[in-house]
């Protein structure tokens, strides 16, 4: 029997790959994706779009600056797909604290203000909302931008406004109530609290808000 070379005992020690199974390529793509997502989601919550430099991103991550566009083919398309992730992620989390029939629904309206004063004192008031932050510098932001941060802020508010109408039903809020008006003024209220918020470092204009909205509503 002759012996078996190098090569064919690499060859015969390798695992068959498991049917199904991506390969390991594809799966380390889709981890380094997903944290540069991450890391991005993390810094324009804190700095906006036009002053994040993608250096600093890949850094964080690891990842070398030539293999940035094998996941992204550029920096527009990559805050493109932050802000996707965002949104997503922004949209779960109203659903969570809106749709909880545990509480009536002006409760879930103040449970989710509490949750976000949360995680803004827990990170010491650097990140506030990435979607309010580039609603900031829209006017240097690349074209397409503006429409898409106006069609997150509409989604946001048709979720509190069926909240609205819930309370309505409930007997929280008064039956003419204009539920979308008053879902509109929420947000744009909301976020002039958070960009006090982060100013002045506490939660008091986050509590001045959400009283004033309260008292405000008609009964």
């Amino acid at each position: 029997m002759q012996p078996r070379t190098k090569e064919a005992h690499h060859t015969d020690a390798r695992k068959p790959r498991r049917p199904g199974r991506p390969p390991k390529v594809d799966r380390e793509n889709f981890e380094t994706r997903a944290a540069l997502l991450r890391c991005g989601t993390e810094v324009l919550t804190e700095q906006g779009f036009m002053a994040t430099g993608i250096d600093y991103i890949l850094k964080q991550v690891g990842v070398p600056k030539g293999s940035f566009y094998h996941y992204f083919e550029s920096k527009e398309a990559f805050g493109r797909a932050v802000l996707d992730n965002y949104a997503e992620y922004f949209a779960q989390m109203l659903d969570r604290w809106l749709l909880n029939e545990s509480h009536t629904p002006l409760e879930r309206l103040v449970g989710f203000v509490q949750n976000a004063k949360a995680g803004m004192a827990r990170h010491d008031y650097r990140r506030g909302c990435m979607v309010g932050n580039l609603g900031q510098e829209v006017g240097m932001l690349p074209d397409g931008f503006r429409e898409t941060l106006e069609t997150i802020f509409l989604a946001w508010q048709a979720r509190l406004s069926q909240c609205l109408q819930e309370a309505q039903r409930a007997g929280e809020l008064a039956k003419d109530a204009d539920c979308d008006e008053l879902a509109a003024f929420f947000w744009i209220g909301w976020e002039g609290a958070v960009l006090r918020a982060r100013l002045v470092k506490s939660d008091v204009p986050l509590n001045t808000f959400i009283s004033g909205f309260l008292r405000g509503l008609p009964q």
